[in-house]
């Protein structure tokens, strides 16, 4: 079955995504940086998916400080949504602007059926969260933020990611997070922490789903999915890797290919013609005109 023959009305994904809030366990939450991730993540078991701005930044070739329009956002959501069906949580970065940015985003990640939209608090020109010298928000300007987020949305879950740690301290921290929660977050995403006890505090002094980034060479340290539920955490993202592996494989294929004129002694490294096929659907897409007739995989792949 394809989208193109979906009948059955989906409940919106902020509903579906607050629905596996609610289950016990730990959300494992991948980063799909475009929609052929989305759906190789959904067909390993994944249930929801996590669109990195950093990662996406990077697929069009730009830095992760804010250079990204909207729109570039938007489009990308869209085909994830498209392909996956999958509720999605969106980095929304700064929220493109302030209050009525931040409303026209909300509204249009829901037109194009994102579960969760992610507001930091930092201005532009934002960074990577676990780079340093952030400059951040006041507490009452990210509240605004975070309010009219709360105003425009549906059923779109706003999720609040502070940034303070690292300048301000973990008191200061958390209590950003607890006026975040005030002015109507649904979860809370603490970035850049560096050791047990500051998951273990927050959760502790927060009464809402929380958020664990374990991103890549950053100042976090390797922690298990099973570790972070242990400490209170709700979800756990993974949100560059996939744009990094995939960029390191093609690195090695650009380089092999220079070397040897030719992808033989590098075949076993790419993903066959059959698994992309089945991946996409390939058949139920032919099968929708019967005058098609159905095509032969070459067995060679």
């Amino acid at each position: 079955m394809t989208w193109l023959l979906e009948n059955a009305a989906l409940r919106p994904a902020g509903d579906r995504l607050a629905a596996l809030w609610e289950r016990p366990g730990i959300l494992r939450i991948p980063g799909a940086h475009d929609p052929f991730s989305a759906v190789v993540a959904r067909d390993t078991g994944f249930e929801t998916l996590y669109l990195s701005g950093g990662a996406l930044s990077a697929s069009l070739a730009l830095p992760d400080l804010g250079m990204m329009t909207m729109e570039e956002l938007i489009g990308q959501v869209r085909g994830i949504v498209r392909a996956s069906r999958l509720p999605l949580v969106v980095d929304g970065d700064t929220g493109y602007g302030e209050a009525l940015n931040v409303m026209r985003l909300c509204r249009e990640l829901e037109e194009a059926g994102a579960a969760a939209v992610q507001l930091e608090d930092q201005v532009l020109p934002k960074k990577c969260g676990h780079l340093s010298d952030k400059l951040l928000n006041d507490t009452d300007s990210m509240c605004a933020k975070i309010a009219a987020a709360r105003k425009a949305r549906r059923s779109l879950r706003i999720i609040a990611r502070t940034d303070a740690m690292a300048s301000e301290g973990l008191e200061a921290a958390i209590a950003r997070a607890q006026s975040y929660v005030a002015a109507g977050a649904d979860a809370i995403f603490p970035e850049a922490l560096t050791d047990e006890g500051h998951f273990r505090a927050f959760a502790e002094a927060l009464d809402v789903p929380l958020l664990a980034n374990m991103t890549e060479f950053g100042k976090t340290p390797y922690y298990t999915a099973e570790q972070f539920e242990a400490w209170g955490f709700k979800m756990v993202i993974w949100p560059v890797t996939s744009m990094r592996a995939a960029a390191g494989i093609v690195r090695d294929l650009y380089a092999h290919l220079a070397e040897f004129g030719g992808q033989e002694g590098f075949l076993d490294r790419l993903m066959a013609r059959k698994d992309i096929y089945k991946h996409i659907g390939y058949a139920d897409y032919e099968s929708l005109d019967g005058s098609i007739a159905a095509s032969v995989v070459p067995e060679v792949d």
